[in-house]
C-alpha cells in the first residue's frame, strides 16, 4: 500500500535562501551603521610630497634678493648749460678729484662775462676820474680861499684905518660905509665858499661810495660768472670710479641736468626690495646674513625707503664688521633678512598645499600609512622653509605638504 510523504518546511534550498538573506541584511546594517562613507581618491604616493612634523626652532626671517652697491655714489650733474666740445673720459675709468671728464661751451655766457668785465672797467676809470676831479676841485677850493683871505685882509686893513679916520672927522663917513660893507660882503663870501666847497666835497665823496660799492658788487658778480665758466670744464669731486657718462661731442645739457656718477670703491652696500606686507616689520637696525665664497657675512639696515612701487620697498644695509673681498658692484645675491627673535615650535615643512588650503587644513597619513585623511590645523607665522603650527598637528605625524590642485574636495586619499 502506497504511503503518502510530508514535504519537510526546512528544506536545505529554504535554508540556504534565509541564510543568504540574513548575510545580505547583516552586511547592508553594517555598512549603514559603521562603513566608511566619506569620499575618497586614489591617488599615486610616488607623485605626491610627504613631510613629517618636527619640533624645532622657529627662526623668523625672509630671504630676498639683494643688489651690491658702492657705499657713497656722487651724482655728476652740470651747474651751468651748453653743448658738449670735448669728451676726456668714458663710463667705466678710474678716476682722482679734479680729474677734468668733459668741457662746455656756452656762447651766451661768454659773452656776458665779457660785457660785466667792461662795465666794472667803465666804473673804476669813472671812479678814478671822480677822486681825480675831487684832488683838481680841492687845489681850485684852496686859491680861491687863499685869494679870499687876501682880500678880506685888505678890507679888514681898509675898514679898521678908514673907522679911526671918522671918528676923527678925516674921512668922510660915506667912504668909511663902503669900505665896511666891502669887508663885511667879502667875509659873507668867504662862508658861502666854505659851505659850498663842503656840499661839493660831500657830494663827490658820496659819490665815490656808491661807485665804490658798485665796483665790488660788480667784482663779485663778475667772479661768480668766472667761477660759471670754470664750472663749464666738468671735473671729478672725489677719487672713484666714474660709473657713466651720459654725454657726447656735440649733444646740449641743461643746467642741473645728471650726465653720470662716481662711486667711491673705499665701501659697499646692500640693496634689497622687501614685500610690502613686511614694511611694518622692518626698521633701520634690523640684521641680516649674506653668504659669499662660502663665508658669512652679518649686515644691519641702513636705511629704509619708505616708497612703496609695485607692492615692495627698498631697504639699504651694510656690512656690520667686513666687507667681502672680491665684490663688485651690481653682484646679486639672496640674503636672509631677520624680522625677529628665534622660538622653539611645532615645524611643518612649506609646500604648495598652503595655495589651496590657506593653511586652514590638510591631509594627514594615517598610522597604516596607506591613506591620508583630511584634517583642520591652524598655522601662525611662516618663513622660508617651515610654517609655525599652532594646532591640529602633533609632533611625528606626516602630513601631504604638496600641491591639492588635484584632489577636489575629498575628503581621504587612498594609496
Amino acid at each position: 500500500m502506497d504511503r503518502k510523504i510530508e514535504k519537510k518546511y526546512w528544506s536545505k534550498k529554504r535554508i540556504t535562501l534565509v541564510s543568504g538573506g540574513a548575510v545580505v541584511a547583516l552586511l547592508l546594517i553594517y555598512n549603514l551603521i559603521f562603513a566608511d562613507h566619506r569620499s575618497k581618491l586614489n591617488v599615486e604616493k610616488d607623485k605626491i610630497t610627504i613631510s613629517k612634523v618636527t619640533r624645532g626652532t622657529f627662526d623668523q626671517y625672509i630671504v630676498v634678493t639683494a643688489v651690491v652697491l658702492p657705499l657713497k655714489t656722487i651724482r655728476l650733474d652740470a651747474i651751468v648749460g651748453g653743448y658738449v666740445s670735448q669728451k676726456y673720459l668714458e663710463g667705466g675709468s678710474m678716476v682722482k678729484k679734479g680729474d677734468s671728464i668733459l668741457r662746455l661751451e656756452n656762447q651766451n655766457m661768454m659773452m656776458e662775462f665779457v660785457n660785466h668785465e667792461t662795465e666794472i672797467y667803465r666804473l673804476i676809470n669813472e671812479l678814478q676820474n671822480t677822486r681825480q676831479s675831487l684832488k683838481q676841485n680841492r687845489f681850485t677850493m684852496q686859491q680861491t680861499l687863499s685869494k679870499l683871505d687876501y682880500d678880506i685882509d685888505q678890507a679888514k686893513d681898509l675898514y679898521d684905518r678908514n673907522k679911526q679916520l671918522v671918528d676923527e672927522k678925516i674921512v668922510a663917513r660915506q667912504d668909511y660905509i663902503k669900505y665896511k660893507l666891502d669887508y663885511d660882503r667879502l667875509v659873507k663870501q668867504k662862508q658861502i665858499e666854505l659851505e659850498s666847497q663842503k656840499f661839493q666835497e660831500d657830494n663827490a665823496r658820496i659819490q665815490i661810495e656808491r661807485l665804490e660799492s658798485t665796483i665790488a658788487r660788480t667784482q663779485r658778480n663778475l667772479q661768480m660768472m668766472k667761477d660759471n665758466l670754470n664750472n663749464l670744464v666738468l671735473k671729478a669731486p672725489i677719487d672713484g670710479q666714474l660709473s657713466s657718462v651720459d654725454a657726447e661731442v656735440g649733444g646740449s645739457i641743461l643746467a642741473g641736468q645728471n650726465i653720470g656718477q662716481i662711486d667711491d670703491l673705499n665701501g659697499f652696500k646692500m640693496r634689497a626690495e622687501v614685500d610690502e606686507h613686511y614694511i611694518s616689520r622692518v626698521f633701520s637696525g634690523l640684521k641680516a646674513g649674506f653668504e659669499f665664497n662660502n663665508k658669512n657675512y652679518e649686515l644691519v639696515i641702513l636705511k629704509v625707503y619708505p616708497e612703496v612701487k609695485n607692492g615692495r620697498f627698498n631697504v639699504d644695509l651694510k656690512f656690520d664688521k667686513e666687507t667681502p673681498e672680491g665684490i663688485r658692484r651690481g653682484q646679486s645675491s639672496p640674503i636672509r633678512l631677520e624680522l625677529g627673535k628665534s622660538s622653539a615650535a611645532l615645524l611643518l615643512p612649506v609646500g604648495g598645499f598652503f595655495s589651496d588650503t590657506g593653511g586652514n587644513w590638510v591631509y594627514v597619513v594615517d598610522k597604516s600609512g596607506k591613506r591620508a585623511v583630511k584634517r583642520n590645523i591652524s598655522l601662525g607665522q611662516k618663513n622660508p622653509q617651515f610654517f609655525e603650527i599652532l594646532e591640529g598637528l602633533q609632533e611625528g605625524e606626516q602630513v601631504i605638504t604638496s600641491s591639492y590642485e588635484n584632489f577636489g574636495d575629498k575628503e581621504v586619499l587612498v594609496f
